[in-house]
């Protein structure tokens, strides 16, 4: 991938550019941004310039063998890691590299939701296990079959049981000579102390409105003003901007969950919201994150509202109508509480709590909260 095919983030890209001129490329590297950033197409970027063998002063040539090998993620000097299934196999990345290179050459900035529906994972946890760092291990043993470097590339390394990260300790602190680790999280706050210590911190913020919305409108045959409209909904992710210019229907499902279940919790309709938290648990855990990131969404744009500043409020035109009579309720007395009480409710899920428990107590909290 070449690093002008990657949206935006031209700062980053001149410093990692300057790394690998400056013969300064730190040995294990974190690219911390946020879903829909582009942090792991800066990552293939950034290695296929180091071992471009005709490299620009501002990108990889693009035609050099290796270059060639990279565009098709079939190099043998570039790894990936990532999360798979957990079973009794613990079944490793290798497994899955073709539907990884699918996923990623149609889109490169997919989030997990969309790897996991990829290999059939949509009601269970991803996993990078103890057998995944065995393999890393392995494979980093190896000599180089081509490039200077070696690369390995792990996405989603707060994915990492404990087991397999402290495998990996002594190796990411003192790797063989010309290998390089490249860790692609999307939260570091779930990943081991020791392992971040022992990386170089690369921040990748949001991409910039001004680049995604040109990037879209070169890409994508949609009408200027509806791309405009999802580019300021999407706040700097890329997948949020598409998934609303295709109106998919997970995105249209969460708007219906959402405004049904602000509606009952009003009405105090503990029936009905017993039978709302039936349906949501027939999710998958990753589904049910999504809906509970999508609410939190949808409050913050009504606490924009209610504060008087609409103009921040990233809003579709369905839920600006919703919202314009909902944003009363979302207010300077309750916002806080709610949004405690969102986050808890997303840190159970993720911790594989009950989550028929979750949500009814979310629900029930939510009936007080909504009119305070």
């Amino acid at each position: 991938m070449l690093f002008s095919e990657v949206i935006g983030q031209q700062e980053v890209k001149k410093r990692l550019i300057q790394s690998v001129q400056d013969d300064r490329i730190s040995h294990a590297q974190l690219f911390l941004g946020p879903e829909g950033s582009g942090n792991l197409a800066l990552a293939v970027a950034y290695s296929q310039y180091i071992n471009c063998t005709n490299r620009t002063p501002a990108d990889s040539c693009g035609t050099c063998p290796s270059c060639v090998k990279y565009s098709k993620l079939v190099h043998p000097d570039l790894h990936f890691a990532f999360p798979v299934a957990s079973s009794a196999k613990d079944p490793v990345s290798d497994d899955y590299i073709k539907e990884w290179r699918e996923l990623f050459l149609s889109n490169p900035y997919f989030n997990p939701n969309q790897w996991y529906a990829a290999i059939g994972l949509e009601n269970k946890q991803g996993l990078i296990s103890k057998n995944e760092s065995h393999e890393i291990l392995h494979k980093l043993s190896m000599k180089s079959f081509e490039a200077d470097y070696k690369v390995l590339i792990m996405w989603l390394p707060e994915k990492m049981n404990i087991t397999a990260a402290n495998k990996l300790l002594k190796v990411i602190e003192e790797p063989s000579p010309k290998t390089l680790f490249i860790l692609v999280p999307e939260n570091s706050g779930m990943m081991l102390t020791t392992i971040l210590s022992r990386t170089q911190l690369i921040k990748i913020s949001k991409i910039d409105d001004n680049s995604l919305l040109e990037y879209i409108l070169a890409h994508y045959d949609y009408p200027e003003q509806q791309v405009r409209d999802a580019v300021k909904i999407s706040n700097g992710n890329m997948n949020i901007a598409l998934r609303v210019l295709q109106s998919d229907d997970e995105n249209v499902e969460n708007f219906e969950l959402f405004a049904a279940f602000m509606r009952t919790c009003y009405k105090k309709d503990v029936l009905a919201l017993l039978e709302w938290c039936d349906k949501i648990c027939t999710f998958g855990r990753e589904r049910q994150k999504n809906f509970l990131a999508y609410t939190i969404r949808m409050l913050r744009e009504n606490f924009m509202i209610n504060q008087g500043v609409p103009d921040l409020a990233m809003l579709t035109v369905k839920e600006n109508e919703f919202s314009s009579k909902f944003y009363p309720y979302i207010n300077n007395q309750n916002i806080q509480s709610i949004f405690n009480e969102m986050g808890k409710a997303m840190y159970h899920v993720e911790s594989n709590g009950n989550d028929k428990i979750i949500f009814s107590d979310l629900a029930l909290k939510m009936i007080k909260l909504i009119r305070t």
